[in-house]
């Protein structure tokens, strides 16, 4: 059971060890996520940006975006953000988070900058080139596409792959009324049902504390 239980430990370090490879190298470019992100749906989208200098941090960070009718940033402490729009269409055309005086994400650390925007393009990926300026005045460009045979160039621009569309709830992520009575009709069910546990359980701890002051009295 020893050896069993050995290897299989050893099998998980392995694993582990591989997969945090994997996420160390992918972390040293500007990346996107929005899990769930559908073509035409709004979304929360987090640009992962991580300090590549050894002597300098990050102060700036510019995000293209492709013409969106919301564009609404997560307040970050030490960080001011803006949004730049079209003045013909009023679309979002790009964001930009800049560090106050003083404040950086330095050398060796990453910052998340969020974003919720919509509706997404009807498209199967989209691509968010991002200007990152550090504290030395080194500018780096993240916007380049993939190269002819696939592979990974050295400066990608971020890029999220887009689900279809879905009838299931609206533009803003909405569901529709029959599905959210549903839900809502769940929730209130299991609210019922964790109470009676909870008092069940209380009657039974009860009942056992009574059993055990009668034995001992016996």
């Amino acid at each position: 059971m020893k050896k069993i239980l050995s290897r299989a430990v050893f099998t998980a370090g392995i694993a582990g060890s591989a997969l945090l490879l994997a996420t160390g190298v992918a972390s040293a470019h500007v990346s996107v996520a929005a899990p769930g992100a559908a073509q035409g749906g709004y979304t929360v989208l987090t640009f992962r940006v991580p300090t590549e200098s050894e002597t300098a941090g990050t102060t700036a960070l510019t995000v293209q975006l492709p013409n969106l009718k919301s564009a609404r940033t997560e307040p970050m402490p030490g960080w001011k953000a803006t949004v730049q729009k079209d003045p013909a269409s009023a679309t979002a055309t790009s964001v930009t988070w800049t560090a106050d005086p003083g404040v950086s994400v330095g050398p060796g650390q990453f910052q998340q900058f969020v974003l919720s925007a919509g509706p997404l393009p009807e498209q199967d990926k989209v691509e968010f080139p991002a200007t990152q300026t550090y504290s030395d005045g080194k500018v780096v460009e993240w916007n380049q596409p993939p190269n002819a045979d696939g592979s990974e160039p050295d400066k990608p621009a971020p890029t999220l792959t887009l689900a279809a569309g879905s009838d299931d709830g609206d533009a803003h992520g909405n569901m529709p009324a029959a599905a959210e009575e549903t839900t809502n009709t769940t929730d209130t069910t299991a609210r019922w049902l964790g109470g009676i546990g909870l008092v069940l359980g209380a009657l039974g701890a009860a009942l056992g504390l009574g059993a055990t002051i009668r034995s001992r009295r016996s």
